[in-house]
Formats: C-alpha cells, sequence, structure tokens
C-alpha cells in the first residue's frame, strides 16, 4: 500500500472513529432511556408512552439509590406495588425494580443484581403461573445488565456507550432535542420504580378504555408459557443464595382478576397452576426450615377483590381495584402490603392466604369450589371468557 493510501485509510477511520464517538457521546449526554440516572433533573423529564430499556434503567437506579426495601416482579407488581409507604417500612428506603415484561428468569436476575449492589432487608417478590419461565422475556433483562459483581459501574459505561451507537437511540435523542419526543408522562424512576399513573391512563386511551383491553390480557395470561419444570428449581437455587444474605423475603402470587384464574381452567392449566403452586409451598418451606425468613401469600383466585365487576356487567368505563383484568391499580398493592407487613390499613378477611403445607390442601379445595361458584354466579363474564378464549388470537 503506497504512502497516499495509508493517509486516506487512517483519514477515513479516523473520521469514522469520530463520527462514531459524536454519536456515542450524545446519546451518553442526552441519555433518552435514562439509562445512567438516579438523582437527576433528568428523571423529571416528560417521556414517551412506550418506556424502553426499563431494565437498564432499574438495575442502574438500584445500584446508586442502594435502597432497603425492594419490589421483584413483572408488570403486574411494577404498576401495583406502591412505593410511597415508607412508613410501613420504619422510613426505609424503597424502590419497586420489577420490569414490565420479565418472566421468572428475568426477576431471578433482577433480585440476585439487587442484593449484590445494595444492602437489601426486605424482598417483596411477586409472581404468577404464566410468567414462571426462565426463558428471557420482552424485559430484555441481559447479563451485562446485572452480571457484575465488581466493577458495576465501569462495566455500565462501557455497556451504554456501546447502546450509545444504536440507530433508535439516536432517533430518540434527536426528537428529544428537537421537542418532538411525544412527552406524555414522568419516568418510573421519578416515582422509585412504580409505573406512573399518567402514563397508564395514557395507554388505557390508546385501548379505548378496559373493555377493549379485556380480551386481549385474557388471551395473553391463557397463552403463558408457565409454570415451566425447570423454573422451580430456579427460584429454590436462587431462594437459596438471597437467604444467605440474610434478608427477609416475601413472595406473593399476584392477584389478578378472576377471570384470568378462569381461563387458566378453561384452557386445561388449572391442575399444572396448582401444582405449582404446592411446589412453592414445599419449597418455601424448606428453607424456612434452614433459618431464613421467607413465606408465600396468595392473593389470587375468587375473593372480594379479585371478582369485582367488569364493564361486561357493571356498565362502567372503569373499574375500582383493576386496570383491566391482569394489572391491579395500587389501592390493591396497597392491601396486599398490608397483609404481608401489617400497618393501619386493614384488608379484606379473605384477600390473602399464608400458604404453609398444613393449608394448601383445604386452601385448593375452596379455590375449585369457589371456581365453580363463579362460573354460575358470573354466566355472563365466564362466558364472554370462554368465548375471548376459542376464538381467534387478538392483537395490538
Amino acid at each position: 500500500m503506497d504512502t497516499a493510501a495509508r493517509r486516506y485509510l487512517a483519514s477515513f477511520l479516523a473520521c469514522a472513529f469520530l463520527v462514531l464517538g459524536s454519536i456515542s457521546f450524545l446519546n451518553y449526554q442526552v441519555d433518552p432511556y435514562l439509562l445512567h440516572q438516579w438523582d437527576s433533573p433528568l428523571l423529571q423529564r416528560p417521556r414517551q408512552l412506550n418506556e424502553k430499556l426499563g431494565a437498564w434503567a432499574k438495575t442502574y437506579a438500584v445500584a446508586r439509590y442502594r435502597p432497603a426495601v425492594i419490589y421483584i416482579g413483572n408488570s403486574r407488581t411494577e404498576m401495583g406495588l406502591p412505593t410511597a409507604v415508607r412508613a410501613l417500612f420504619d422510613g426505609k428506603s424503597i424502590f419497586n425494580s420489577a420490569v414490565s415484561g420479565a418472566s421468572l428468569g428475568d426477576a431471578i436476575r433482577l433480585a440476585e443484581h439487587a442484593a449484590r449492589v445494595s444492602p437489601v432487608e426486605t424482598m417483596v417478590w411477586g409472581v404468577d403461573a404464566p410468567t414462571f419461565s426462565l426463558q428471557m422475556g420482552a424485559a430484555r433483562v441481559e447479563d451485562s445488565l446485572t452480571g457484575a459483581r465488581h466493577g458495576f459501574f465501569a462495566q455500565r459505561a462501557l455497556v451504554n456507550l456501546k447502546r450509545g451507537l444504536t440507530l433508535d437511540m439516536t432517533e430518540d435523542s434527536v426528537r428529544i432535542l428537537t421537542g418532538h419526543a411525544g412527552d406524555v408522562c414522568r419516568s418510573n424512576l421519578a416515582a422509585f420504580g412504580q409505573r406512573d399513573e399518567t402514563c397508564t391512563l395514557a395507554g388505557m386511551r390508546h385501548w379505548l378504555g378496559t373493555s377493549d383491553a379485556i380480551p386481549v390480557r385474557l388471551q395473553e395470561f391463557g397463552d403463558g408459557q408457565g409454570p415451566t419444570p425447570p423454573s422451580t428449581p430456579a427460584l429454590d437455587a436462587s431462594i437459596g443464595k438471597l437467604c444467605r444474605g440474610g434478608l427477609r423475603l416475601r413472595l406473593y402470587i399476584n392477584p389478578t382478576h378472576a377471570l384470568t384464574l378462569y381461563a387458566l381452567y378453561w384452557r386445561g392449566k388449572w391442575d399444572a397452576m396448582q401444582a405449582w403452586q404446592r411446589g412453592l409451598v414445599q419449597l418455601v418451606e424448606r428453607h424456612r426450615r434452614q433459618g431464613c425468613d421467607v413465606r408465600l401469600h396468595d392473593f389470587s383466585g375468587f375473593n372480594s377483590i379479585t371478582t369485582e365487576a367488569t364493564p361486561l356487567v357493571s356498565g362502567k368505563p372503569d373499574m375500582h381495584y383493576y386496570w383491566e383484568v391482569s394489572h391491579y391499580r395500587d389501592n390493591v398493592g396497597r392491601l396486599i402490603l398490608a397483609r404481608l407487613f401489617g400497618g393501619d390499613m386493614l384488608p379484606p378477611a379473605d384477600f390473602g392466604v399464608e400458604l404453609t403445607p398444613a393449608n394448601v390442601g383445604a386452601h385448593q379445595a375452596a379455590m375449585r369450589a369457589a371456581r365453580e361458584r363463579y362460573r354460575v354466579e358470573h354466566a355472563r363474564e365466564t362466558g364472554y371468557a370462554q368465548r375471548v378464549l376459542d376464538g381467534p388470537l387478538i392483537r395490538r
């Protein structure tokens, strides 16, 4: 290669490096997805309805904030468990690290990450049968976000700079700089990880209301992959790690609407769901006997909260306890926390049962009987659910 060619190649490479470096630096500074923010003015910046890369933002925020109380789970926990309840935990810091679209495998990564980077004293972990799978969910909780035991911030800086070279991030940075970002609500980081209610309301308007969202959520719940066989041993191993750290762990089964449990029955998944519950009871009991402060509560089924009338029969556009049949509001989350930790609020007597080897058989028998009563007493709603589940797949 002659001298002129070498100069041309060097100039080309230098220009390319300069352009790529500038793009990455721009995206790192604008940080449209809040990948490396905590306690900064950017947290208050209005954002797009679809919060991209939630797992990236939350894993970084947990490492910076280092909360004493952490919530783990999927979008049900993210939307439903409130963080403005510090009095319940003696004023200690709280962060909702649940992420929309998280599978059990994603949740395990988030839980173990929180325990590594923060002095967690109490962990509240929401689970449900359809998402009880080790397959990476829509949350995309990658190992590069949670894998570092030492040098976490240095590793994340490199990962974030690499992410800054992507086209979608550059486009969103430009939208923010030019005032075309379609801002509607605050990041969940502004509420210590809990989903901003303004975002949820905007999302419901996208669905055209609760009634429009219900059939889609029913199909999603009925089509869920979990519970898968490898998942319980994986949770078992993860709880073992967490217990060795001495934290207090409270597992709870999400109180999705009664129609979602009926969907599992109609899809032939009822027996698998109850076997999964019994497996969780055995798992928790084994760790309790080894000295771990872990408990399991079931808020699902057919109780005074989960059997709230849907718009199909109430004629109302909205529900009091639910956004739709899959996601509960934070008034329900407050009842969950009251059952788990006490406080001034008194949850309904039938809402939330601690599952143990001594009562799980009777609890499941009562749930089966309640399911049959619900099928008869709410025939219009269960009939609607059957038609939705048997019909063509609805997509939005």
